[in-house]
């Protein structure tokens, strides 16, 4: 809990109760390797902060290809906010790329919270916006980079990340395929 608390407190400021009642509507969730923290479709019903392992956030072409849109590491939240706040099918699926361990709330707790700690809902903006210009900074990457200077800007943006995840997940991510991958960063 100790991570999460952590976090929030970097966008706001929280007295030892609100942490109490925060830690109290929190709860553990391991999701495996393979299984889906979200998926497109459906409404995602939770905001979950991940404490150790990887995900990605993926969607998956007419033909079954897969395309990595991004990913999230430790100390990072993961939700689909559209999905959750206007209750819509999400368009992506939330992917465990390792085993990962989360702090989560549900969609009760979380409005809880929102309506309980003054200030929750202001943290939460802060993160949002901090995390939309993490996407649109690497976005931005992604369109105006070549293959080898993207995979610079990820192992940059991600560092130690290139060795925990398959190649096929970070070839995908880079939009080129494994063998191209594995040219480049073999002549770099």
């Amino acid at each position: 809990m100790e991570q999460i608390i952590n976090k929030l407190l970097q966008f706001g400021n929280l007295n030892p109760q609100q942490i109490e009642l925060i830690t109290q509507h929190a709860t553990e969730l391991h999701v495996k390797k393979g299984e889906y923290f979200s998926e497109a479709g459906k409404i995602s019903k939770r905001v979950g902060f991940l404490t150790d392992g990887v995900f990605r956030i993926c969607f998956y072409g007419k033909k079954g290809e897969d395309f990595t849109r991004y990913f999230i590491i430790e100390n990072m939240f993961v939700v689909d906010l559209d999905s959750f706040y206007n209750e819509i099918p999400s368009s992506v699926y939330v992917e465990a790329v390792t085993n990962c361990t989360l702090i989560i709330f549900e969609k009760a707790d979380f409005h809880h919270l929102a309506n309980t700690i003054i200030g929750w809902n202001e943290i939460f903006t802060k993160i949002s916006t901090s995390a939309l210009g993490f996407k649109a900074r690497a976005s931005s990457v992604m369109l105006t980079q070549d293959a080898s200077e993207r995979y610079l800007a990820f192992l940059t943006q991600y560092p130690g990340l290139a060795n925990r995840i398959p190649l096929s997940n970070l070839a995908s991510y880079l939009g080129i395929t494994q063998s191209s991958l594995s040219r480049i960063r073999k002549n770099i």
